[in-house]
């Protein structure tokens, strides 16, 4: 343990090792800022909700921060909800008669983007029992125009679309209201008019009691620190839980196939005879066999749980090829005079495994088991690329494969794609570069004269 002791400390010399520790640092603070921000439970509703959770956000937009590197600011997203004082100008409530009371909501907000918004959509909520409040909405430009958008009767539930109104389509002469709405009447191509805008909604209400909420979202094209996908889920949500995901699946893949591939070699280099021929045998078909194929068959016929293809890696590999380079050692190890002199005075066959003959070996697993991790962790985001990922998990992988399967690099969406790439890139960088020099440290052969 000394010996191990004064190797590790050994690491502060080689530049690779802290670059390695840095990046894996980084790494270990993301997946424990997920875990701690973000509730396992919550994350998992987050991911697989719908509009229901995401119909705020826009669709397969780029991060915001992008607008950096832009000459031509793009828009973010704009809420005003009725039910929030500070998004509401004013609401007023006004009796006509006895059974109709005018209801008048106006939003003002400033626009100052370079760009048009995706789109524009107003969420309406009546409460009423049998007639429905009649509501007519009118938008209002920095110029003073006032353009009628159009009238609905209002169910308990109701989304008023503005590229659906084919009423405003025609009044518009065929110009996307997103577009014609924001747009500069002196210009001829069309110019983003900036200054603060205003929306005035008018509802007509039939019964006492009878009111209405509405929400109005003028959707961005960037939102977020991660962009969003095209179910307008924010890639935050993944980016963030990939990362404590594909760190806990690498490391117990690659502690559970070493360690117990270590103490097999050891058991079978030990008892030798019948037990370590067949610990060979096994070996030498295992190494045939083609785990890839093999976890894919898993993934389509039996299940598509993470856990489950990691028992499975976990089982492939406990006869690899690592085990002929442990039973290399431990039949070195297995001659030294400690050894004898640990049977001379009667110690157990188990305590001679496992307390002189694996605690020798463990120098050379340590960069065998650094070095493994990122090969489990790109395993797993391959799987997934092929479809196979775990259908409930946010994974790296899984949202390399919704931007695969939703075109994200024929449309030019490459943050998408790019995010999780650099995650696992770095992934594999740091333990690629702590596991270098781990490797220079505990293999003799390896270190500097």
């Amino acid at each position: 343990m000394n010996a191990l002791k004064r190797n590790l400390k050994e690491l502060g010399k080689y530049p690779s090792a802290i670059g390695g520790g840095i990046i894996i640092l980084f790494l270990v603070f993301l997946a424990v800022y997920a875990i701690v921000t973000i509730p396992y439970n919550e994350a998992i509703r987050l991911w697989r909700g719908g509009e229901e959770i995401w119909g705020d956000n826009p669709r397969i937009v780029p991060p915001a921060w992008t607008n950096i590197f832009r000459k031509v600011k793009q828009p973010e997203t704009i809420v005003r909800d009725s039910r929030d004082p500070a998004d509401v100008t004013s609401k007023t409530v006004t009796e006509i008669s006895e059974d109709m009371w005018d209801v008048v909501m106006t939003f003002d907000f400033d626009y100052d983007y370079d760009a048009f918004p995706q789109e524009l959509n107003v969420f309406m909520n009546a409460t009423f029992v049998e007639k429905g409040p009649f509501v007519s909405m009118f938008w209002i430009t920095p110029d003073g125009r006032e353009i009628r958008l159009g009238e609905v009767t209002a169910k308990r539930s109701e989304t008023y679309r503005f590229v659906q109104d084919e009423r405003l389509l025609r009044r518009l002469k065929g110009v996307e209201p997103q577009i014609a709405l924001f747009a500069d009447p002196d210009k001829e191509t069309p110019t983003v008019l900036k200054g603060k805008y205003q929306l005035k909604i008018a509802a007509v209400t039939f019964e006492a009691g009878s009111d209405l909420e509405a929400k109005f979202v003028a959707y961005g094209t960037v939102h977020g620190m991660a962009g969003t996908d095209h179910r307008r889920r924010d890639l935050t949500i993944a980016l963030l839980w990939g990362t404590p995901i594909a760190l806990s699946f690498g490391l117990l893949a690659a502690l559970g196939t070493s360690v117990i591939t270590m103490a097999i070699a050891a058991i079978g280099v030990w008892f030798g005879g019948v037990i370590d021929e067949l610990i060979q045998r096994i070996t030498q078909i295992n190494i045939l066999l083609p785990t890839l194929p093999i976890l894919i068959m898993v993934g389509t016929f039996q299940s598509r749980s993470i856990w489950v293809i990691l028992g499975w890696i976990i089982l492939l590999n406990l006869f690899g090829g690592a085990i002929i380079g442990f039973r290399a050692v431990f039949l070195q190890i297995k001659e030294a005079p400690y050894i004898e002199a640990a049977r001379s005075y009667g110690a157990s066959s188990w305590r001679i495994i496992f307390r002189y003959l694996v605690p020798r070996i463990i120098p050379v697993l340590i960069p065998n088991l650094v070095n493994g991790i990122p090969a489990f962790v790109f395993l797993e985001a391959s799987l997934a690329l092929l479809g196979l990922g775990d259908p409930v998990l946010p994974t790296w992988g899984k949202l390399i494969d919704d931007a695969r399967s939703n075109g994200a690099l024929y449309n030019a969406q490459y943050y998408w794609v790019m995010e999780p790439a650099v995650l696992l890139m770095l992934a594999g960088l740091g333990f690629a570069m702590m596991g270098f020099a781990l490797d220079r440290i505990f293999n003799p052969r390896l270190r500097e004269v």
